[in-house]
């Protein structure tokens, strides 16, 4: 019998390829189809090890969900950057390896970063997600998220609507 070791954990430089990993196939299975193709691997193409190496380093934080073997999942977060919305908090971007998704790490992830939002003092979380991802909606509606805004973003030339969802 084997243990798995999970963690939840602060990025560190060494996580950069696990990230950009991570962040190349998630969005490859999330945004395909949705996303214009070129203006997918546009995005795929700036965030290099490079970048993740750079980012880590920044002030917003970065956690990685690692299973023992570097990152399979992370999640960017921080104060909410929009201050129309009635939220303190912000989950920029919160991303798995399309085969640990569906089994409970990602609400593992989520429930570690609000702890962390709280522990920051910032208790009204907002995410948003592409409204023609239904499986992010899915997931936030389920992790008991509220839909407050609705706004339609041009992306790649793409008109693509965006929903916040809020989480008290």
């Amino acid at each position: 019998m084997s243990d798995l070791l999970v963690s939840i954990r602060h990025a560190k430089p060494d996580d950069a390829a696990s990230l950009s990993k991570v962040f190349d196939t998630a969005w490859r299975e999330a945004y395909s189809g949705i996303i214009p193709g070129v203006t997918l691997e546009k995005m795929f193409s700036r965030r290099s090890e490079r970048w993740w190496r750079s980012t880590v380093s920044r002030g917003r934080p970065l956690v990685v969900l690692d299973l023992g073997q570097g990152a399979v999942g992370y999640a960017s977060y921080g104060r909410c950057r929009d201050r129309s919305l009635p939220a303190n908090g912000e989950i920029d971007e919160l991303y798995l390896l399309p085969e640990y998704q569906g089994i409970g790490f990602g609400r593992r992830l989520f429930k570690a970063v609000r702890n962390d939002l709280r522990y920051r003092e910032l208790d009204k979380t907002v995410v948003w997600a592409l409204e023609d991802n239904t499986r992010a909606c899915a997931f936030y509606e389920s992790m008991g998220g509220q839909s407050v805004a609705r706004v339609e973003e041009r992306i790649g030339g793409t008109p693509l609507a965006k929903v916040a969802y809020l989480f008290r």
